[in-house]
């Protein structure tokens, strides 16, 4: 099976932007959702602004993407990387909820498009996988 990998960028509305309870039932939601369709993945929240890796296969991605293309829980949905990737980030995570670091920060608020997006999305989690290792 072939394995992909999307990083996506919006912005939250309304108490989902900074309330603590529209984010847990998300997550809860989401952790559902992506075990039942193989995805893999961690979301981030600052600012107002949501960062989102999913992992799996194209189709499950693709169903998943068009579900929160209509979500009114956020807008502005830009895709900054989707490609294929050799193996799984977040293997053991079907919605993980991590706090953002100082670069997935300037990631969120910068302007995702800019010519090499999806190269500096590529270090943002770096960063985050190195993170992880490191606390652990």
């Amino acid at each position: 099976m072939a394995l992909f990998r999307i990083v996506y960028v919006s912005e939250a509305t309304g108490s989902v932007g900074s309330g603590l309870m529209p984010l847990i039932d998300i997550i809860g939601v989401s952790e559902q959702n992506n075990r039942r369709d193989h995805l893999t993945g961690v979301l981030m929240r600052h600012d107002g602004r949501f960062l989102q890796v999913l992992e799996g296969a194209r189709a499950d991605l693709n169903r998943v993407m068009a579900r929160l293309s209509r979500d009114r829980r956020h807008e502005n949905l830009r895709i900054v990387s989707d490609q294929s990737v050799p193996e799984r980030l977040f293997p053991n995570w079907a919605m993980a909820r991590l706090e953002t670091t100082p670069e997935a920060e300037a990631f969120m608020a910068s302007d995702l498009m800019q010519h090499d997006a999806a190269a500096h999305a590529d270090r943002v989690l770096a960063g985050l996988v190195e993170g992880m290792a490191d606390a652990v």
